[in-house]
């Protein structure tokens, strides 16, 4: 018998070593659930719950008197830091899981748009380009994931792409302005993680920012995106204060259809505000709002996308049909008569656009300045003459040094505090991230 039990005891330690337990972060901070993963060898069979509970222990064991007693948790060195960050194995998890989720919606997205020979040379084009720009992208993605001053995935929203990065500056003293940054991605691939280089460099300057992941198509259409921007701004308006944010100089900026997406956001709350509807946060709140080469008219771009390879079809189904063009085109609804009160509420906006802009050309952001000034915003446009669609937000960014459109950003934010204004022309010129020569190659064969 002594013999058997002995097998039995060993067999059952055997067992549990082939069981892989992933630990679950314990803070009450921590910005989402996540699942207990338990990894089981098949060939393994477990004791059931009934059967643990009958395991012989220490005291009616004679096998298990020598064996060391292991320390129970609990005590203080195993309670939980409110403040730490998600550990490395819930990131990978986290990860997986978005990439299945992704992965799945691009075999659905193909499924649309068909595999021609337009979008094959796109994809190539695409996969050289990032390699080219590999040498900043990973210097960027080590900051993402290791950095002290990021944190990812604050949830602000129930559906599954609900969550905002947060990248905050080092020094905490005081007050901090702060960006609700809209990334872009043509509808279809935005992601929060893409807006980590700016995130980066703003924080450099005593700035935070946000960074607002949504549903990209076809996991969601226009008003699902509209909709989500908007909850991530109200989460930043009212939260802010607690990562040291200043609710009171708030500024939204979107980039390519991140732009678009914020637009419409932050006119659909005009809005409201202008016909008295319950809101959650005010357009007064924002004290400006920047577009980074996007487009607010999709009555004038539908031909050119389909041109450029996001056919019509695909178009309508983002946009929820031609029905729909009218409501999300700040362009043509800021001109209808029955909402100009609204014009009134909106915060002071500031358009940037490169003049060789072949995805959205730079007359998308001129023709709506020119709508905005006609009915009384105040708006204005500033042109990079022989700048892309991703020279401003990529390229010039990652060749360092100093460039027009983060100097114009920078000052802006900072244009009511001199001594920020002061910091901001003592700083040192930002470190290069990738070679001139790649930078160059990138430039030419950019499929945006």
């Amino acid at each position: 018998m002594a013999s058997g039990k002995c097998r039995s005891n060993k067999e059952h330690q055997r067992s549990i070593s082939k069981v892989t337990i992933y630990s679950l972060p314990c803070s009450i901070s921590d910005p989402e659930p996540f699942p207990l993963r338990i990894r089981i060898n098949p060939q393994v069979d477990l004791p059931s719950p009934a059967m643990d509970s009958s395991q012989p222990s220490s005291e009616t064991d004679p096998m298990m008197k020598n064996q060391p007693r292991r320390r129970a948790s609990g005590g203080p060195e195993h309670k939980c830091n409110v403040g730490r960050q998600p550990s490395i194995g819930r990131d990978i998890g986290h990860a997986a899981a978005e990439t299945y989720l992704i992965t799945r919606l691009t075999f659905k997205l193909l499924r649309y748009l068909g595999v021609g020979y337009r979008w094959i040379t796109r994809l190539l084009a695409l996969g050289l380009y990032a390699i080219l720009l590999m040498p900043g992208f990973i210097q960027v993605a080590y900051y993402y994931f290791f950095s002290s001053q990021v944190r990812r995935s604050v949830i602000y929203g129930d559906q599954p792409r609900n969550r905002l990065d947060l990248h905050l500056p080092k020094s905490s003293e005081g007050s901090k302005p702060v960006v609700a940054f809209v990334t872009g991605g043509a509808w279809i691939i935005g992601y929060k993680a893409w807006g980590s280089l700016l995130g980066k460099q703003l924080a450099e300057r005593d700035i935070i920012v946000a960074c607002i992941d949504y549903r990209n198509f076809p996991q969601g259409t226009i008003s699902d995106m509209v909709s989500d921007a908007s909850q991530g701004i109200s989460f930043i308006c009212n939260n802010i204060a607690e990562y040291g944010g200043d609710p009171n100089r708030i500024y939204l900026m979107g980039q390519s259809a991140g732009a678009h997406i914020a637009a419409c956001a932050i006119l659909e709350q005009a809005i409201k505000e202008s016909l008295g509807d319950s809101i959650s946060w005010s357009v007064s709140q924002i004290k400006a709002y920047f577009g980074l080469s996007g487009g607010y008219n999709l009555f004038n771009l539908v031909d050119h996308f389909h041109s450029r390879g996001l056919y019509r079809s695909i178009f309508l189904s983002i946009m929820e049909g031609e029905k729909s063009f009218d409501r999300f085109s700040p362009e043509v609804r800021i001109q209808a008569p029955a909402i100009k009160d609204s014009a009134s509420l909106l915060p002071p906006i500031s358009l940037f656009h490169g003049n060789s802009d072949y995805s959205i050309p730079s007359d998308a952001s001129k023709t709506f300045v020119e709508a905005l000034q006609k009915v009384g915003a105040r708006a204005e446009l500033i042109v990079y003459d022989g700048k892309t669609h991703t020279d401003l937000f990529l390229q010039d960014p990652l060749r360092g040094g100093k460039d027009e459109l983060f100097e114009h950003l920078v000052a802006k934010i900072h244009a009511d505090n001199p001594e920020a204004l002061a910091r901001d022309a003592m700083a040192p010129p930002r470190r290069r991230l990738v070679p001139e020569i790649l930078l160059i190659l990138a430039h030419e064969i950019s499929p945006f």
